[in-house]
């Protein structure tokens, strides 16, 4: 089979640290030695990305994975630190991070210095930090795109990797870059976002950013502001910088549920907020502004060199056996894992229908693999790492929406690629349809989850592939689900919304779920989703196919789903409405059971971490 010529994967310099986590395991014994109280351990851990489970002493790590590019070495000793430390899977998050949970305290450090090796590391993944910085998972492939961001990202990323401010914020600050006309990775609702934009001076082209500040979801849902229609890319750290400095110094360090940088904005008002970055950037530029280690307008970008040798992929039976012979383990609901050896014409068809993209590199391909609920396990992992190896560039980027891309696939390779990913479990369709709902890790192990969120995720799933059937897959229709109303799924930018939530019925508790609808970002604007209903758990899955019918039937050509169901928010309740009410006298003992549960649902919340 001839290839085209394929990129070398760059060589990336470390981000780990092995001075971090020598003071990291020293802290742990201070606090076992009784030397530092439970509240100054975490607030030490946490931004180093170890959370608290609602386990008593287990721990959930986050890892921090910059723009979610992440090498083959790097894709392995996630699955060791699965396999070894967890359950044997773990969970891509809508920040292009990777969790893994049921990690005990005696294992961190292990788990630590594992990631290290392959130069992974935990800081700012957590906490009041600079947190993880995402960039469009296609940017230096995407058709549509002005400029490769990742490089400015890259930049990003590594000025505020342990920055003296970074860790000691007032609240956790958000940062995200998109180069697409598409917003992949929803700018406006980051504390700070950057769209590439370009212009012409002197008969040159100029590289640069429109800026947005001060976005966010959760509570008090916010539109990032326009602060900046131009920004040279020259100016973005020295920018960046500024802003951290006036969050540092004025965010509010009292009240937790008001400390992010959008209460800050809407207490001081935008143009005195606009004064005090001007005159922190002005002594940023005094100080000697940081610089990009490139040329702001001429930054290092994918490219294909001369071929070179790639290593023969494994047989769809070998990946068979493998994935089957390291199933993923509890607590918890663990993701099914269903091989598919020899996949008909036809599921090929609608994979490439769904998950396939030309790249704008004529010859390539970019490839989709969509993660049930953004789960994986230790064996898929190392399945993607061969075949990112055998096909593509050595090399995936994990996206906000719990998926992974393969990059630079031959498009002659595309079928041979699918018959390896269904050997894997991994060749779903229909990614970015009504059947491929994003979730949060919810209940099982979030503090702060009222719900369970894989049980009803799968459900919708099988429910609108089973009614709907192809016309359901084809359309995208983002699905995402949480469990709380802080959104890890981000659940309030998606065209369905699902919200766990409690009601009372006779003295029990029922699961249910807020439905919120006509969610999306476009053009830099962040469009949050309208309550249409409280639907009982199980009866979710039939709001959902409803509401895909609904759209199928009564959109217009071209119109996305988040605009269709905000113009039809009478339409929606409407359809939404007869699944609302539930009396004592009709209710089922389903009812008061969450799906994926086997006793009664007694929802119980905990003190979170995430501003410790």
């Amino acid at each position: 089979m001839s290839r085209p010529s394929e990129p070398t994967p760059p060589v990336r310099e470390t981000f780990a640290d092995d001075r971090e986590i020598d003071a990291f395991v020293e802290t742990l014994g201070r606090f076992e030695r009784g030397e530092i109280d439970a509240d100054a351990w975490r607030a030490y851990r946490v931004v180093r990305g170890a959370y608290s489970q609602r386990q008593d002493g287990l721990h959930m790590l986050r890892i921090k994975l910059p723009q979610g590019a992440t090498s083959a070495a790097q894709l392995r000793a996630l699955a060791d630190v699965a396999a070894r430390f967890s359950r044997g899977y773990g969970h891509v998050t809508t920040r292009q991070n990777f969790q893994v949970h049921f990690v005990r305290p005696a294992d961190l450090e292990p788990a630590l210095r594992r990631l290290a090796a392959d130069g992974v590391t935990t800081s700012g993944a957590g906490g009041n930090a600079v947190r993880n910085v995402v960039a469009c998972p296609l940017a230096g492939v995407s058709p549509d795109e002005l400029f490769d961001v990742t490089p400015y990202a890259e930049a990003a990323t590594r000025h505020f990797l342990r920055h003296p401010l970074a860790n000691a914020l007032p609240r956790k600050f958000k940062i995200a870059f998109e180069g697409c006309a598409e917003d992949h990775v929803a700018t406006a609702i980051h504390d700070l976002g950057f769209r590439a934009r370009v212009r012409t001076e002197g008969g040159r082209t100029v590289r640069g950013f429109s800026v947005t500040v001060a976005g966010g979801t959760a509570s008090l849902c916010t539109s990032g502001a326009p602060l900046v229609d131009f920004l040279p890319a020259s100016e973005l750290l020295a920018l960046a910088e500024a802003i951290v400095r006036v969050f540092h110094a004025r965010g509010d360090r009292v009240n937790k549920q008001r400390n992010r940088l959008k209460f800050l904005v809407r207490s001081l008002g935008f143009e005195p907020f606009r004064a005090l970055v001007e005159e922190e950037l002005a002594r940023v530029r005094a100080e000697g502004a940081p610089r990009l280690p490139f040329d702001p307008d001429a930054a290092p970008a994918d490219a294909p060199p001369p071929a070179h040798a790639r290593p023969e992929p494994p047989t769809a039976a070998e990946i068979s056996a493998r994935v089957a012979a390291a199933p993923p383990r509890g607590p918890g609901e663990p993701p099914a894992v269903l091989p598919v050896l020899a996949p008909s014409p036809a599921a090929l068809a609608a994979f490439r229908a769904t998950n396939v993209r030309p790249q704008r590199q004529p010859g390539f391909s970019a490839v989709t693999v969509s993660l049930p609920q953004g789960d994986v396990t230790a064996a898929q992992l190392e399945v993607l790492a061969d075949l990112a190896l055998a096909h593509g560039d050595g090399a995936v980027r994990f996206a906000s929406d719990g998926k992974v891309l393969l990059r630079w696939v031959p498009s002659d390779e595309v079928p041979a690629l699918f018959a390896r990913l269904a050997a894997a479990g991994l060749g779903r369709d229909g990614a970015r349809s009504a059947a491929d709902v994003v979730a949060c890790p919810g209940a099982d192990v979030c503090r702060l989850a009222v719900t369970r969120t894989r049980g009803i995720a799968r459900l919708v799933e099988e429910r609108v592939r089973q009614r709907l059937g192809a016309p359901g897959l084809a359309a995208a229709l983002p699905v995402h689900v949480s469990g709380c109303p802080n959104g890890c799924s981000q659940h309030h930018l998606a065209a369905i919304g699902l919200q766990g939530s409690a009601r009372k019925l006779g003295g029990r508790a029922v699961p249910q779920y807020f439905v919120l609808v006509g969610g999306g970002a476009e053009d830099g604007v962040a469009t949050f989703g309208k309550l249409a209903g409280k639907v009982p758990a199980r009866r979710v899955p039939e709001a959902v196919e409803r509401l895909t019918a609904l759209y199928l039937a009564e959109r217009r050509e071209g119109e996305a789903a988040g605009p269709f169901f905000s113009r039809a928010l009478d339409r929606v309740k409407a359809v939404v409405a007869p699944l609302e009410a539930l009396r004592l006298e009709d209710a089922a003992p389903e009812d008061f059971v969450e799906p994926g549960a086997s006793d009664d649902f007694s929802p119980e919340t905990q003190a979170g971490e995430c501003a410790a």
